[in-house]
């Protein structure tokens, strides 16, 4: 992944994913309701989204749009975690998500369409 983004700014990206664009100022108020940040801690991580290629500003109103999907940011953070703690190895990764915790049997068959879709 080009943008490596930390929890905090993806907090921010959050926002733009679950709203679409957004002025900065009701992304201030959403995460000041929901985290308890400060305005500035939020306009800070905005620009820093904004200087690695994740945000796009747009006037009027500072208005905020997320340059990259959330999938990508998913696909990239799951390969990040699969390669730095389960070897490289997918199923390793697989295994322990599935000894965690006892699955619904409506879970368990969307995991095997999935894995089928694979085949």
């Amino acid at each position: 992944m080009a943008v490596k983004l930390f929890d905090s700014e993806l907090k921010v990206m959050d926002v733009l994913w679950k709203r679409g664009d957004t002025p900065a100022k009701v992304i201030a108020k959403t995460l000041a309701d929901e985290v308890g940040w400060n305005v500035n801690t939020t306009y800070t991580l905005i620009k820093r989204c904004i200087k690695k290629g994740a945000i796009a500003r747009s006037e009027p109103n500072f208005m905020c749009h997320a340059l990259i999907p959330k999938e990508e940011v998913q696909a990239a953070e799951t390969e990040e975690l699969i390669n730095k703690i389960y070897d490289g190895s997918a199923d390793k990764l697989f295994a322990a998500l599935l000894s965690r915790k006892k699955l619904s049997a409506e879970q368990i068959e969307q995991l095997k369409q999935i894995v089928g879709e694979l085949e």
